[in-house]
């Protein structure tokens, strides 16, 4: 019961200060993408992986993955992600996981992430993030589960 009430009021919190930021609240598309359809603000999505840190990518290296375009900063990460997109592509589209635990589509934030199992997520705000690194295998699990019925839907609806 307590967990429910810190999570129903972290989801207040998170949409109630939601800043102005890329995404749109009436788009049902699974993926979050500014209006250009570009995936994570423009950030390397292989570079999470290979230095640990958000690294911007360049118009010169991209790709389209599941109708949004990955930016990369090298060749060699453009290279990795064509040969295995799932692996590098964030988790629930990218927006952020702990808005999924709670059924809602939030924003993603790019600075703010975790690899857990081989997977980046990204989160809105600190308190989210720090909400899911307090329980990542039930968050995780919560976040996975009501994916699939979230996923078509607009911000605004749920």
């Amino acid at each position: 019961m307590k967990k429910t009430l810190v999570a129903l009021g972290l989801a207040v919190a998170f949409t109630a200060s939601a800043p102005a930021l890329a995404y749109d609240i009436t788009s049902t598309a699974p993926v979050n993408v500014t209006a250009a359809k570009i995936a994570l603000q423009s950030h390397d999505p292989v570079a999470y992986f290979t230095v640990g840190k958000p690294v911007l990518g360049s118009e010169k290296y991209s790709a389209e993955h599941e109708g949004a375009i990955y930016r990369f900063s090298s060749a060699d990460n453009l290279a990795k992600f064509k040969a295995d997109p799932a692996k590098y592509a964030p988790q629930h589209g990218g927006f952020c996981r702990m808005g999924a635990a709670l059924g809602l589509k939030l924003d993603g934030d790019p600075s703010l992430f975790r690899v857990d199992n081989g997977r980046l997520s990204v989160y809105s705000y600190p308190a989210a993030l720090k909400g899911f690194s307090a329980d990542v295998a039930g968050n995780g699990a919560k976040a996975d589960s009501k994916w699939p019925g979230i996923k078509n839907k607009a911000p605004k609806d749920l």
